[in-house]
């Protein structure tokens, strides 16, 4: 098992990268997208789209390249019709922790999901490398979980999200709740609202204050990046007595109480939900 992969919606902005990458890898590759932009954009790549029965017909790993509102839907369509002991393959844990997933004990559903190339990584040469920040080109570490299946299909699972997420330098197993706590959790409920409030008070500081926004974004970029190295020890952290002082005053401002709950399985799996039913 592991080498005739088929790639549902491989026309698509995350279904072509990793597609690309698995014909790269050496599987055998059948690549499906309905869209006919998505067919031209593959078979200007050379790779030659197939309708979806036949490309499903035999395969042994079935990665759903879609967006997570349509899995649900097309899980259901697709999972009666998968050979015993093949794999489902997801490459977002919050359809399949919202229950999305239809019941089908003798097949296996694994869930994937990259890191992205790291905010520090100063060993990085290649220009091509230090300009990508979604992975691809510069090397980048992935998440892995074996949602159902037998423990000797995580390697198999872990091997094509290797592949379609190339370079990795390393892959992280971690269960489905764990997956799902990381995202939607930490990296769009907690991280993604912090940086896009981080943008408004930029904002703020220009259109009520009046001050330069090049001045503003350079004074901001340049202290995410050094409050950012301090914090995850890149560099020590040495802060002044003040400012940690201050740092809290401004905690108890800008930071709803009980946020820490947005981590949390329950709100986790509520926003899941929303995920998948849009």
């Amino acid at each position: 098992m592991g080498e005739t992969v088929a790639v549902l919606g491989a026309g698509g902005k995350m279904g072509f990268r990793v597609a690309r990458k698995l014909r790269d890898a050496g599987f055998d590759l059948r690549a499906v997208d309905t869209a006919e932009a998505g067919r031209e954009r593959l078979r200007g790549a050379g790779i030659e789209p197939q309708e979806r029965d036949a490309a499903l017909r035999g395969a042994q790993v079935i990665v759903l390249a879609i967006p997570d509102q349509a899995i649900g839907a097309v899980a259901r369509e697709v999972v009666p019709g998968m050979d015993p002991g093949s794999m489902l393959l997801i490459l977002d844990a919050a359809a399949p922790y919202a229950g999305a997933l239809p019941e089908r004990a003798d097949v296996t559903y694994f869930v994937g999901h990259p890191c992205h190339p790291p905010l520090y990584a100063h060993d990085l040469t290649d220009p091509d490398q230090r300009r990508d920040v979604h992975g691809g080109v510069a090397p980048q570490s992935i998440v892995c979980a074996l949602m159902q299946g037998p423990e000797e299909h995580y390697a198999i699972g872990a091997a094509v999200c290797e592949a379609m997420w190339s370079p990795v330098v390393r892959t992280h197993r971690v269960t489905l709740e764990q997956l799902a706590i990381l995202e939607p959790g930490l990296s769009e409920m907690v991280a993604m609202a912090f940086i896009d409030a981080m943008t408004q008070a930029l904002d703020e500081c220009v259109e009520r204050y009046g001050i330069d926004r090049q001045a503003a974004f350079d004074f901001l970029i340049g202290h995410i990046n050094v409050e950012t190295s301090m914090w995850f020890g890149f560099t020590p952290k040495v802060p002044s007595d003040a400012a940690l002082r201050l740092m809290r005053f401004a905690q108890g401002v800008v930071l709803a109480p009980g946020w820490r709950e947005a981590l949390s399985p329950k709100v986790v799996r509520e926003a899941s939900e929303l995920i998948a039913n849009g």
